[in-house]
């Protein structure tokens, strides 16, 4: 610690030197500002990233059938086939490792009509273990449930657009009709999921009612377009899509070698690659802010070399006079921590307000959709950095200045 005398000392030193002050604290300022800023930005932009996946599985997979390219039983190559109700139990109970077996249905282009508002919805035939797939965000109401499986019921889930566009007035539309062609469903809930990893579409633009109605109503018969899976816990997509796609190319008379006729896209792969893509972005972030953080610290040690240099005279009569090194090392070092502090501090508290501009830019219906600032321990730590790199900036120019013997110093002058 230094006393109130000694602070002012330090104060009429860095005064002294303003020029070089300023030009090394500018250095300082612009390395904290831009590790808080690459910081805080690089938080906002994978949390922008992230919300394109938010609610889906990230152990899970899709299937569906394609034209075959391998001739097989007697079938030529190019056959069309589809999926069937019947392969959800084959998956089931052949294949342990999967958790969940989720059929789907679709159909693009559906008219949504409410009074006079309309919007062309892509309606979906799911089932309630479709939320594990991908969990619906909820605004009002409910999601679909087994009840409304067992019973057919005309009941609709519908997206963040559709309530939009078919609802202007807002409010709760749970318990009024929605009309899908000509047949009327009742809104049991809104979901307002905003990912755009959906199959089949965006869950915004979305109206999802029971599967078996969609059968029915849309006569499809056993018909299956997709199938989504989830694996159980231990257990990669990898590991159980040969058996996948054996189990369900011999139902249907397909080369269990014809991977293009069984498609199985497996979102791992997709998470993977974008963890590692975070990871090299929190790499590269931390490079260049802790590489311009040392190049200011290192300015900050040139400057105090200067500042002894021009000082030597001065450092010499108080070591005349009964200064111990120890006195003329925390004067050296005290300088050094106080310039990279308040220019550090400054740099800190800028950043922040940057941040907080950009996230304002990132707001809708008064939700924040990406948070581009740091955590309280990361300022913290930014905090500490600062001490360790005054410090460490210090020691040089203070090994100098305890170096001085009082007769150099007048021989100098």
């Amino acid at each position: 610690m230094i006393d109130l005398d000694s602070y002012h000392e330090l104060l009429e030193t860095l005064l002294r030197n303003k020029t070089r002050s300023f030009l090394t604290g500018f250095g300082v300022f612009w390395g904290v500002f831009m590790l808080v800023a690459l910081m805080g930005g690089g938080a906002g932009m994978k949390e922008m990233l992230s919300n394109n996946f938010e609610g889906f599985a990230t152990n899970s997979a899709i299937i569906w059938a394609q034209p075959t390219t391998k001739p097989y039983h007697g079938f030529r190559k190019g056959r069309m086939w589809t999926l069937s109700t019947s392969d959800i139990q084959r998956l089931q109970e052949q294949v342990p490792q999967i958790d969940v077996v989720s059929p789907m249905l679709n159909k693009w282009g559906v008219q949504a009509v409410n009074g006079d508002n309309k919007f062309n919805a892509n309606v979906k035939g799911l089932l309630p273990n479709y939320a594990k797939v991908e969990t619906p965000k909820l605004y009002y109401g409910r999601y679909i449930n087994d009840m409304d499986i067992a019973q057919q019921r005309k009941v609709c889930v519908i997206g963040k657009r559709v309530y939009k566009t078919l609802f202007p007035q807002g409010g709760d539309p749970c318990g009024q009709l929605v009309r899908l062609d000509s047949v009327y469903y009742t809104v049991i809930g809104v979901d307002y999921s905003t990912g755009n990893m959906s199959v089949n579409g965006t869950a915004d633009e979305s109206v999802a009612i029971p599967l078996s109605l969609m059968q029915r109503a849309f006569n499809r018969g056993d018909e299956i377009e997709m199938i989504a899976i989830t694996a159980r816990p231990g257990t990669t997509i990898n590991d159980i899509t040969p058996r996948i796609r054996e189990v369900i190319a011999r139902a249907h008379h397909v080369d269990p070698a014809d991977e293009k006729s069984v498609m199985v896209f497996n979102t791992e792969v997709l998470f993977g690659m974008m963890d590692n893509l975070f990871d090299g972005v929190d790499l590269l972030i931390w490079l260049v802010g802790i590489g311009t953080l040392l190049a200011g610290a290192i300015g900050v040690s040139n400057i105090m070399m200067v500042t002894v240099k021009e000082r030597t005279t001065e450092i010499g009569i108080r070591r005349a006079i009964g200064a111990t090194p120890r006195v003329i090392l925390t004067q050296i070092i005290s300088e050094s921590i106080l310039l990279t502090a308040v220019a550090g501090m400054t740099g800190i508290l800028f950043a922040v307000m940057i941040l907080q501009m950009m996230e304002l830019g990132f707001t809708e219906d008064g939700i924040v959709q990406s948070h581009f600032q740091v955590t309280f321990w990361i300022a913290v730590g930014a905090a500490a950095l600062l001490a360790a790199l005054g410090v460490l900036a210090g020691l040089a120019p203070a090994a100098r200045a305890m170096a001085i013997k009082p007769v150099d110093a007048m021989r100098e002058e």
